[in-house]
C-alpha cells in the first residue's frame, strides 16, 4: 500500500462517513460528503483532459469545494498548484507563466481575471457537476502531488515540490505537529490560507485523525475567536502575530475553552506570549514548532520544556534529522523533504546540496540537543511565516511619490519573526513617506502580506560599488540608528 493523499480522504469516509470534515463559517461538511465531491471533481477533471502529472493551478477564495479539487488532483495523479487569492493579475500572470498549467480552476471572483491571461480555465461548478464518480489507475507515492510558491531572492516565484509520501509523513500521528487523539474531539482550528503549506498541512492532519479542519476566511482575533466559539476545536496552531490578534479579542481565554492544544511557532515565540497563551488557556498544552514548505515539521519544543528553554525552538523531530554547518546555517534531512524547487536546478542544487535542506536560518544547539533560531543568511525576509523577495518589493516600490531610492530588508519582530522594512531616501524637495502611503502605492501590485510595516529614511542607500547591488547587511546594522516610522 503507498502513502497516497488521495487515500486520506476516502480512508477516513470509510472509518468515519458521518463525521465531521470541514467547516468554514456557518457550513459544514461530512466525510462521506466530501469524499463524494471528490470523487466528482477527480472524474470532471479527467473529462477536461486532465491526467497524471500534469499541474492544476487553483485559484480560488475560501471554500469547503477546494478541500475536494486537492483531494481529487491527488486521486487520479494531478499536481495541485494553490494561488494567492490576494494575486494581482501581474503577480498571477508571472506565476502562471512559470508553472505553466493544463488547467485553472477559478472561483467566480476570479475567472474573468483568469480567462484574460490566455490559460485553459474552469470554475468550481464545472466540477461539481455529477459525473458518476471516477476509478482510474492512481499515482504512486513518490509521485508530486502539489507544488507551494513561495519567492526567491529575485522575487520570481519557486515551486515547492512535494510527493504524496512527503505530505503523508508531515501529517502522520506522531510525526505531525498536534498529539493524536483528536478524532472524535472538535478538531483543528487552521489559521493559515489555502494558499499556503500550513493550510494543507492542517487538512492532512485533520484527515489523518479523521476530525474536522475549521477553515476562516480571515485571520483576525474577531473572526478566529468567534470561530473557535462556533465549532469548539481540540486544536490550534498561530504563529505569534497571530496569537496576539486573538489575545488581544479574548486576552483572559474566552471563547477558546475547548482549546487543549494551543501552539505555535516557526521560529522562537517570545517568553511573554507563551506566558499570556498560559494564562488564557490554563487547561492547554502549548509546544513551539518550527519547520518549512521544503521540509515540513523540523523541530518541536514541547510544553514541558517551554518555561525551562525560553527562546528554544526544541529538538529535531523524528525521523528528522538537524545539524549545523560551518557557518551556523540550520540544515535538516529526513523523509519529509521536498523533491526540489520545479524548474529550478541550481537552486534546488543549493537547496538540497549534500542531502540536506539548508533553511537559509543561523543557530545553535546547546549540549542536550535544542535548538535556537538566531538569525537569517539569506536574503529572503520571513514573515509569519510567508517568504518575501525584497527585490520584488523594491521594483513595485520604484516611482511611488516622494521616492528617490529604495532598499528593502527584514527587521527582527517578536510577533512576526521578522517585519518587511523600506529604507528609502526621499525625492528632492518631497518628505520621507509613511507606511500607509507606501502601501496605498502597493495595493493591487502585491499581496499584502509584502507590503512595508516600517519606514526608515535615509539621506544614502549603501550599495556596491561594481553592481550597484544593496549592502543589505550593513543596512541592518544601521538601522537602530535611524527614525522609524511605523503604522499600517
Amino acid at each position: 500500500m503507498g502513502l497516497l493523499v488521495g487515500d486520506l480522504l476516502s480512508d477516513a469516509a470509510a472509518v468515519a462517513p458521518q463525521g465531521l470534515a470541514a467547516t468554514l463559517e456557518g457550513r459544514s461538511v461530512r466525510y462521506s460528503e466530501l469524499d463524494g465531491w471528490a470523487s466528482s471533481y477527480a472524474a470532471n477533471l479527467a473529462r477536461l483532459g486532465i491526467s497524471s502529472g500534469q499541474r492544476v493551478a487553483w485559484w480560488c477564495g475560501p471554500d469547503l469545494r477546494s478541500l475536494a479539487g486537492f483531494a481529487a488532483a491527488a486521486r487520479i495523479g494531478a499536481v495541485f498548484v494553490p494561488l494567492n487569492p490576494a494575486f494581482g493579475a501581474g503577480e498571477a500572470a508571472r506565476v502562471l507563466d512559470y508553472v505553466r498549467p493544463s488547467l485553472v480552476v477559478a472561483d467566480e471572483e476570479r475567472r474573468g481575471s483568469a480567462q484574460e491571461l490566455g490559460v485553459p480555465v474552469a470554475g468550481l461548478d464545472d466540477l461539481a457537476a455529477d459525473s458518476g464518480g471516477w476509478s482510474g489507475a492512481g499515482p504512486g507515492d513518490g509521485d508530486p502531488h502539489v507544488v507551494y510558491l513561495t519567492s526567491g531572492t529575485t522575487g520570481d516565484p519557486k515551486g515547492v515540490v512535494v510527493s504524496h509520501r512527503a505530505s503523508w509523513l508531515r501529517a502522520f500521528p506522531g510525526g505531525s505537529t498536534f498529539a493524536a487523539g483528536l478524532a472524535g474531539d472538535g478538531g483543528i482550528l487552521a489559521s493559515f490560507p489555502l494558499f499556503h503549506y500550513g493550510g494543507w498541512h492542517y487538512v492532512l492532519e485533520a484527515w489523518h485523525h479523521r476530525c474536522a479542519v475549521h477553515l476562516c476566511r480571515r485571520f483576525d482575533g474577531p473572526t478566529l475567536v468567534e470561530t473557535a466559539e462556533r465549532w469548539r476545536p481540540a486544536a490550534m496552531y498561530c504563529i505569534p502575530a497571530v496569537w496576539q490578534r486573538v489575545l488581544e479579542q479574548s486576552p483572559r481565554g474566552e471563547g477558546l475553552e475547548s482549546v487543549r492544544h494551543a501552539d505555535t511557532g516557526t521560529s522562537a515565540a517570545p517568553p511573554e506570549l507563551l506566558r499570556r497563551l498560559r494564562e488564557a488557556m490554563p487547561e492547554a498544552t502549548t509546544s513551539v514548532l518550527y519547520g518549512s514548505s521544503e521540509g515540513g515539521h523540523h523541530s518541536t519544543l514541547h510544553h514541558r520544556d517551554v518555561e525551562s528553554r525560553p527562546g528554544s525552538v526544541g529538538r529535531v523531530a523524528p525521523p528528522g534529522v538537524i545539524r549545523l554547518s560551518e557557518e551556523g546555517e540550520i540544515l535538516y534531512r529526513g523523509p519529509t523533504l521536498m523533491d526540489g524547487y520545479f524548474e529550478r536546478a541550481e537552486e534546488t542544487a543549493a537547496a538540497l546540496a549534500g542531502g540536506w535542506y539548508h533553511t537559509g536560518d543561523l543557530g545553535v544547539l546547546d549540549p542536550d540537543g535544542y535548538l535556537y533560531v538566531t538569525g537569517r543568511a539569506r536574503e529572503v525576509i520571513r514573515t509569519g511565516g510567508e517568504s518575501v523577495a525584497p527585490t520584488e518589493v523594491e521594483q513595485a516600490l520604484a516611482g511611488a511619490h516622494g521616492v528617490a531610492d529604495v532598499a528593502v530588508v527584514g527587521v527582527p519582530d517578536e510577533a512576526w519573526g521578522e517585519v518587511v522594512c523600506a529604507v528609502v531616501v526621499a525625492a528632492p524637495g518631497s518628505a520621507p513617506p509613511d507606511v500607509s502611503s507606501l502601501r496605498r502605492h502597493l495595493d493591487g501590485r502585491l499581496a499584502a502580506y509584502k507590503h512595508p510595516r516600517l519606514v526608515v529614511a535615509v539621506e544614502r542607500i549603501p550599495r556596491t560599488e561594481a553592481t550597484g547591488q544593496v549592502q543589505r547587511r550593513l543596512l541592518v546594522e544601521t538601522l537602530g540608528t535611524q527614525r522609524a516610522r511605523t503604522g499600517g
